[in-house]
């Protein structure tokens, strides 16, 4: 190293005036500009002609070789290797820390390079899988990034720190109280890496969580967003809705809609249903398959209740009501053409000559007939009961 710093000696030697030095400290920095900006132009010409790892290779060769050689040139030309010598000698810098050192920076370059390589991996195999979506191999690649980094910096502790047994278990403990503090921030994390694999929704689909309608917008780690269809923006811990009841609407991409249609008792309910199974039909929103489908579903207060059944494709919340309110509409004009009534709701008012009213009592029943009556509780006390008939009407 020392014998390094002396040999740039003699760009100070070499270059005197300023006006030179400030022209080759411009070039230099030019050139660290150039391979900044350029080396991917570079990376991408070997990929094109070669394998992607040889471009990955070539591309952190060359700028890391750009930094290095416009740092000696800026260090020799302004005269500072005699500084850097002394910084040299007085911190005891030998060939134990160089070694480390140049084993560290290797290191850091190879991880580096396996982490670009891990992602094409990664693209290739998980790019033909159709049920992987594009934000899962993010993630994935997020995770794996993470975890090749965090073993290379382990290693490279390793070869700095001589006890990294107790580097480890120190930030064991400090991991664990960091969990406990924090243990519903990394419950609702986990909850969204459990969202993001099992694929209950995806952005775009139409869920419903508990009382929350809408489509979503966002997943992220900790939360998703959904957009309400009035227009507000809702959202929602990831724990939350892992432990919520999910509907997704969007999933099959066909929705079935469902409308109850009254008839009255007094019609001929085979016959409804078989015009209201037309109607139906000849929907231009209604799919052929699954066919639409008619059924009695229940005796009404004034009417007997059929369920008018169609499926939709491309489910959303305005397809959905316009399916609804064509369908409303062309059974209302069917209906009215063929003479069959949609009755209202009825209520009949009676009243009684003479109601029986029955008292129960401690000590047996007493009729409504007595205007006065007397029983003794268990305290031999007497108790009196006083009861009012309706008025005859």
């Amino acid at each position: 190293m020392s014998a390094l710093l002396t040999g740039l000696d003699w760009l100070s030697r070499a270059v005197e005036p300023t006006e030179l030095r400030l022209a080759v400290t411009v070039a230099a920095v030019g050139l660290l500009l150039v391979s900044l900006f350029g080396y991917r132009r570079v990376q991408r010409w070997i990929t094109e002609r070669s394998r992607p790892l040889y471009g990955d290779i070539v591309a952190f060769t060359l700028l890391t070789g750009a930094c290095l050689l416009s740092l000696a040139i800026v260090v020799g030309v302004w005269g500072q290797t005699s500084e850097l010598q002394s910084i040299y000698a007085e911190r005891g810098l030998g060939g134990e820390v160089i070694a480390r050192a140049i084993v560290s920076f290797i290191l850091l370059v190879a991880t580096y390079i396996f982490v670009r390589f891990l992602k094409r991996v990664l693209d290739e195999v998980l790019g033909s899988a159709t049920a992987v979506t594009d934000h899962q191999r993010e993630i994935t690649h997020r995770m794996t990034q993470v975890l090749v980094w965090s073993v290379s910096l382990v290693v490279v502790l390793g070869v700095w720190i001589d006890d990294l047994g107790g580097l480890l278990v120190g930030a064991g403990f400090l991991g664990i109280v960091v969990g406990m503090a924090a243990r519903q921030t990394l419950g609702t994390v986990l909850a969204g890496f459990v969202l993001m694999f099992a694929r209950p929704f995806e952005i775009g689909d139409w869920i419903v969580v508990e009382d929350e309608e809408g489509l979503v917008t966002d997943i992220s780690i900790v939360n998703t967003r959904i957009k309400s269809f009035d227009g507000e923006y809702i959202m929602i811990p990831n724990d939350v809705i892992a432990s919520s009841t999910v509907t997704n609407r969007s999933r099959r991409g066909r929705l079935r809609v469902e409308i109850d249609v009254g008839v009255d008792y007094d019609a001929d309910v085979e016959r409804a249903a078989d015009l209201v199974e037309g109607v139906l039909s000849d929907l231009d929103r209604a799919l052929d398959a699954p066919a639409p489908q008619v059924v009695s579903k229940e005796f009404g207060d004034s009417s007997v209740v059929l369920g008018a059944r169609f499926w939709i494709d491309k489910p959303s919340s305005r397809r959905r009501w316009q399916a609804r309110t064509a369908a409303i509409n062309a059974i209302k004009r069917e209906f009215d053409e063929e003479g069959v009534d949609i009755p209202y709701p009825q209520r009949e008012l009676s009243s009684r000559e003479r109601t029986d009213v029955r008292l129960e009592t401690p000590r047996g029943t007493v009729d409504g007939d007595d205007s006065n009556s007397e029983s003794e509780d268990g305290n031999g006390e007497s108790r009196e009961y006083r009861m009012s008939q309706p008025e005859d009407h």
